[in-house]
């Protein structure tokens, strides 16, 4: 007699309910079990692009270390030329203003050169003997050349203090040439390294762009991979409802086989081991076996 004929037809047709319905449940958890292995999938590969994105956004990101480090030597070179320019532009300042001053102690007739003076005495001689005056323009004449022939000795006579004045402006308008040539030197490279600095700028820019979407696509591909955990974890926990349920239908079928076979013993003559008995035994070993599997082994 085969284990079944010690239930009722009632107990028999709900037997065969609960092995339809554990069917279908294994179908759902194996459904389930390939869906989530295909899920767990695609947030290993988002992992593994996330670490991708990680490691290349290194480069860049020391790269911009070392720009913001030129940046910094660069704005204290520009605060140093600054100074050295305004300093600069002061001594500038100052040899124009020694030049104007020099200029002012020293007239051009205090200046003047005997070459000069001769010159035009010599002049003055010429037209004295080719011109016919008259004795009044004459007379003029003649004073005028006395007075050159004075100015003559006094400008001889101080040849060598006009001769020392022009060579101090020649020195001043020397420095200050020089002084100006500065200037426009440091201007020239102030420019240049303010035009440096701000190229270095705009390369940083660049480099965190660049290393700003690597982080947005990294935040991107973490937000996927959250969804796809939130999917695991609620399939993981239709699962364990799965499981809870074939555990359930598994107990009752149990108990039912117990039932059957204590009430089959309590109507039976005391007597060998019978068939039923056997049958019965070898259904409860089964359901004893299934049990001992662990976790869900639906279908096993």
């Amino acid at each position: 007699m085969s284990p079944r004929a010690m239930l009722s037809d009632e107990e028999e047709q709900k037997d065969r309910e609960d092995r339809g319905r554990l069917q279908e449940l294994e179908r759902k958890f194996r459904s389930l079990e390939t869906r989530r292995a295909s899920l767990l999938g695609e947030m290993r590969q988002l992992s593994s692009e996330q670490k991708a994105l990680y490691d290349r956004r290194q480069a860049p990101q020391q790269e911009v270390q070392q720009l913001y480090d030129q940046h910094s030597q660069l704005g204290h070179r520009l605060a140093e030329l600054r100074t050295t320019r305004e300093k600069a532009r002061r001594h500038l300042e100052a040899a124009v203003v020694a030049v104007r001053e020099m200029r002012g102690a020293h007239p051009v007739t205090e200046r003047a050169r005997p070459e000069q003076i001769r010159k035009e005495i010599a002049d003055l001689e010429h037209k004295q003997q080719t011109s016919a005056l008259p004795i009044e323009e004459e007379n003029a004449l003649i004073g005028r050349i006395r007075e050159r022939t004075k100015e003559l000795k006094a400008a001889e006579g101080r040849a060598a203090t006009v001769a020392e004045h022009e060579k101090q402006r020649k020195e001043a308008d020397a420095a200050v040439r020089a002084c100006r040539t500065e200037v426009d030197r440091l201007g020239v490279e102030f420019a240049q390294a303010r035009a440096d600095r701000d190229a270095l700028m705009t390369a940083i820019r660049t480099k965190l762009e660049a290393a700003g979407g690597m982080v947005a696509e990294m935040r991107a591909k973490g937000k996927a991979r959250a969804e796809l955990m939130e999917k695991v974890d609620g399939m993981s926990r239709e699962m364990a409802e799965l499981d809870q349920e074939a555990r359930r239908i598994y107990g009752e079928s149990r108990a039912r086989r117990e039932e059957a076979v204590r009430t089959l013993r309590a109507y039976s003559r005391p007597r060998g081991r019978t068939n039923d008995e056997v049958a019965a035994n070898l259904a409860d070993a089964q359901l004893q076996e299934l049990l001992k599997r662990g976790k869900i082994t639906l279908g096993g």
